[in-house]
Parts: C-alpha cells; sequence; structure tokens
C-alpha cells in the first residue's frame, strides 16, 4: 500500500443495503451462496485451464480448444456471479487463499495426469458444481430472489452442457483402429 491514508469502502465478508430492495438477511444469505458458487467457479477455471496447458497426444488440438472453451464459458459465468454478489450489497471473493477456503470442491493439484484422468476428474467436479448451483438457486428463489435463481440457472446451462460434453470424451467408442494405437 501507499503511504496515503486509505479509505475501506466496504470489507470482504459484509453485505451493505442494497438497491435492489432484497432484505438484509436474505442478501446475505444468497451472497454467501455466491460466494461459495463464485469460488467454485475459479477452482474449476484453473484446473481447466491447467488441463488446456498440459494436454497432449493425438487429440491434442480438438482437446486444447475445447478446454479453452469450456474454460472461457465457466469465467463468464463467475464474473456474472461476482456483479450479482455486489449488486446484491455483497463483496465478491476475489483473492486466492479466499477462493480456496470458500470453495466446495478440489483443486486436483500441481501433478499432470493422463488425459483420461483428467477428463474424469473434471466430470466430478462439474458434477459436484452442478449440484451445488442447483442448491443456490433453490435457495435465492425461495428467499424471493428469482433473477438470482434466473442467472444461476442459465450459467447452470452451459456448466451441464459442458460436463455432458466430458461424458462423451469419456466414452469408449472410437473410429481409431486399435492397431493405430500399438
Amino acid at each position: 500500500m501507499s503511504s496515503q491514508e486509505t479509505t475501506v469502502r466496504q470489507q470482504a465478508g459484509t453485505v451493505d443495503e442494497n438497491a435492489l430492495r432484497l432484505g438484509q438477511d436474505k442478501a446475505e444469505q444468497i451472497v454467501e451462496a455466491l460466494n461459495s458458487e463464485l469460488a467454485n467457479s475459479y477452482v474449476l477455471y484453473h484446473q481447466l485451464k491447467k488441463h488446456h496447458w498440459v494436454v497432449e497426444g493425438a487429440e491434442f488440438l480438438p482437446l486444447h480448444e475445447f478446454l479453452e472453451d469450456a474454460y472461457e464459458h465457466v469465467e463468464e459465468g463467475a464474473d456474472e456471479i461476482a456483479e450479482r454478489a455486489q449488486a446484491l450489497g455483497g463483496v465478491p471473493v476475489s483473492g486466492p487463499s479466499n477462493l480456496e477456503e470458500r470453495a466446495t470442491v478440489e483443486f486436483e493439484g500441481e501433478d499432470v495426469y493422463d488425459v483420461r484422468t483428467m477428463f474424469e476428474n473434471d466430470l466430478e467436479m462439474y458434477g459436484e458444481i452442478i449440484e451445488s448451483m442447483r442448491g443456490s438457486i433453490e435457495l435465492a428463489e425461495n428467499l424471493g430472489d428469482p433473477a438470482t435463481g434466473e442467472m444461476l440457472r442459465e450459467i447452470l446451462v452451459d456448466l451441464e452442457e459442458d460436463g455432458h460434453h466430458f461424458e462423451h470424451y469419456l466414452e469408449d467408442d472410437t473410429l481409431v483402429l486399435e492397431s493405430a494405437t500399438h
């Protein structure tokens, strides 16, 4: 920080009044859920980005491009989640240690795995995030915030579609002749 006096406008972890006229207690619960979804999104984002960097093999290019599309979808959704948390009077979780602490999913680690293992790990994380997001949608709607529910639904559609693509990649059907892989 600079030597000049700094004014904190809002402390992390707090929820101020909002112009959307959602009560403080309800906004706090929804912002809490949104920050968990935001943290989960960035854990998934970093895992997908890692896989984009390290994927190898005969299918390198299409998998590399698929992973790029997938992490871009996750990042777009994360941005919407963060902006909604702020609109509800909250402070979006943002620091690496805070993201890790708030996430309900776990990064697979720094090691590089074979493509199938990486994609299995990704599919598992997608499933956990999809389940969590469904719970956050239900929470928002039960607390009288259909707009947050709708926003999360749109993000959920992209997550489910990309998760389904991971599932397709993991199927055992192929056009590659067995003789070509030995």
